[in-house]
């Protein structure tokens, strides 16, 4: 015997009050049976023959070496108002050094039941069970026969073609790299240092955790642990993965996280690749990936590189749906303890906000506003890039910009290119002013620098509407032309391609958005805000009824949408007056995307209390 797999097992009892009588009594009974209730007894928590059974069970465990997996019921039954029939608190055996515990995604009554071998839980059993084995030397890397011998390559190729996508790396290809002297502080932290060197693993089980407010400046930290840890850590697998709440589906979902992670294993570690060979895995296509296959294959992925340290960089856990990322970092956790109880090295480091807050007992915890070498990064960037003299005045409001952040990048970034702008138009008088009048708020900055000024304030509105509400986003040409048929369709009649560039649909949507709208620098550009706060202010902070200055009755989104599905409607109707149709989309590009998308809009609107029966 070399360890056991517990299902739902009442370690600390099972209320036979909600169970017993609500589901035995009201089944049982029903078809004739009775309820034996000296068994009943025995299964109350205060039953002193349990108590006598799960104190002398871990020491007989540790003695004789044996691997525990307790398996915990996930979801309740309808007969318990959804209630567990035991929780989580009864179902483990609180002996961390020697057992592993995970959920079964069913309830107590199914959690045993399987639909056959490729089942993500049954997975977990066998899995559970294979480790057991292992950890007594008795068997192979392979994993319950995951792979097999004669593997078409062909078809390995084709099902890791289906995990790639196009924006995969976009967010970390659009970060701005660390300014000079910034960030190194944190290589030289006792907390990142303990976590490279994987020291204190039973404390921290490989988890490395940097939290901060919107706008300190986290992703490009972790752009430059990366960078560094590339250089540095050669003996250890490296994955990453940048969540984008501003790009596509894939790039704010766990599903893009695990097809990028995963694709990121096989190709560091072809040895891997055959696990791939499954029959059911064969022509499989990139919609066809659910989350639970992902994670099972990621998951045994992991477990098949058992004597090999791999870290996973994981940025923006706040840009991604937070049900996903509770179960994905409960997932994590629970491959972190497998490690540690093996001996192994699986490490993650996350950045996130500290909202919403999501709760792992064991990790180190890095409040990135709180460290001294954080401010020392805001002093280095004021002194290298506010470029207004080293007159009296100039360091005076170089301390005052130093003091106010309260740890905020962004604020520092944007605070200093007003100033900049300032003194190069010659109101070095106004500085002080200028800089009095700033809001020390990251929101309310972003709420001054769209309300300041009434310039181009239709131009305004629809380059962040489309922004916003755009069934996917847009690419520069895209958006140009979007805002343009919203605010001039005679110009987008006359329009001709050879006079526009990428530069100028660059310079046009960085002057109607006032900065605040970017073009991507990856492979497959696309308009986006500069930060994801941006997005938070318009959405969340009631920003988008200030820009508009007005009150409005309807949904603003409605509204939006209604919008959009006016532009669409200006673009197709230029397009229907071209005289050769076959130059169109060349002419018109954002005339593919009207096409497609305006009765998206139009059904948006209309859902959103715009009638659309005119339309």
């Amino acid at each position: 015997m070399v360890g056991v797999v517990f299902f739902g097992t009442p370690h600390g009892g099972a209320d036979p009050r909600s169970f017993l009588k609500t589901v035995a009594e009201h089944v049982l009974r029903a078809t004739g049976f009775t309820v034996n209730q000296q068994i009943a007894d025995t299964l109350l928590p205060s039953s002193e023959r349990l108590r006598e059974l799960r104190d002398q069970f871990p020491p007989m465990a540790r003695q004789q070496g044996w691997a525990i997996h307790s398996f915990q019921e996930q979801m309740g039954v309808k007969s318990l108002n959804s209630g567990k029939v035991v929780e989580d608190t009864s179902s483990y055996l609180n002996a961390p050094d020697l057992e592993v515990t995970e959920h079964i995604c069913q309830n107590h009554m199914e959690m045993c039941r399987f639909m056959g071998p490729h089942d993500p839980e049954y997975r977990k059993a066998a899995s559970a069970i294979s480790r057991s084995v292992m950890s007594q030397g008795k068997a192979t890397t392979d994993l319950d026969h995951v792979t097999e011998p004669n593997v078409d390559h062909m078809a390995l190729e084709g099902i890791m073609n289906s995990l790639r996508f196009d924006q995969d790396d976009a967010r970390h290809q659009n970060i701005k790299s660390a300014h000079a002297k910034t960030c190194k502080w944190l290589l030289k932290s006792d907390m990142y240092s303990d976590w490279v060197k994987s020291k204190h693993l039973e404390d921290n089980h490989g988890f490395f955790w940097m939290k901060g407010k919107p706008g300190t400046g986290k992703s490009t930290i972790m752009k430059y642990l990366l960078a560094n840890a590339r250089r540095t850590m050669k003996d250890v697998v490296l994955v990453s993965f940048f969540f984008n709440a501003r790009g596509d589906a894939l790039e704010r979902s766990t599903i893009g996280m695990y097809r990028s992670l995963l694709l990121q294993l096989l190709e560091k570690k072809p040895s891997l690749q055959p696990m791939l060979g499954f029959d059911s895995l064969r022509n499989r296509d990139a919609l066809s990936w659910s989350v639970e296959l992902l994670k099972s294959l990621f998951e045994q992925a992991v477990q098949n590189l058992a004597d090999t340290p791999i870290a996973c960089f994981i940025d923006a856990l706040d840009e991604c749906p937070e049900a996903e990322v509770r179960e994905m970092v409960q997932s994590f956790s629970h491959l972190g303890q497998l490690a540690v109880s093996a001996g192994h090295q699986f490490k993650v480091c996350f950045p996130s906000r500290h909202y919403p807050h999501v709760t792992i007992d064991k990790k180190i915890e890095l409040i990135l506003e709180e460290q001294d070498g954080h401010g020392e990064d805001i002093s280095h960037y004021v002194a290298s890039e506010l470029k207004i003299g080293q007159s009296k005045l100039a360091n005076e409001i170089r301390q005052t910009v130093q003091a106010k952040p309260s740890g905020i990048f962004m604020w520092v970034v944007l605070v200093v290119q007003i100033l900049n702008k300032e003194y190069d138009s010659g109101n070095i008088h106004n500085l002080r002013r200028r800089l009095k009048d700033i809001p020390e708020n990251l929101h309310e900055l972003f709420r001054d620098i769209l309300t300041r000024d009434a310039r181009n304030r239709t131009e305004l509105i629809l380059c962040l509407q489309w922004v916003l509400f755009a069934k996917n986003p847009l690419k520069p040409a895209e958006l140009y032309f979007a805002v343009l048929s919203g605010v001039d369709s005679e110009a987008v009649r006359d329009s001709s391609m050879e006079d526009l560039s990428e530069s100028v649909f660059n310079r046009y949507i960085l002057n109607c958005s006032k900065g605040l709208v970017e073009t991507t620098k990856s492979k497959n550009r696309i308009a986006q805000f500069i930060h994801e706060s941006v997005r938070d202010l318009l959405l969340k902070d009631n920003g988008f009824r200030s820009i508009l200055a007005e009150d409005v009755d309807q949904s603003f989104e409605g509204l939006g949408h209604e919008y959009l599905k006016q532009c669409c409607l200006v673009q197709m109707e230029a397009a229907i007056l071209e005289k050769d149709p076959k130059l169109s989309l060349t002419r018109f590009p954002f005339l593919r995307y009207a096409v497609v998308n305006i009765l998206h809009h139009a059904n948006r609107a209309g859902e959103l209390g715009l009638n659309q029966s005119g339309f």
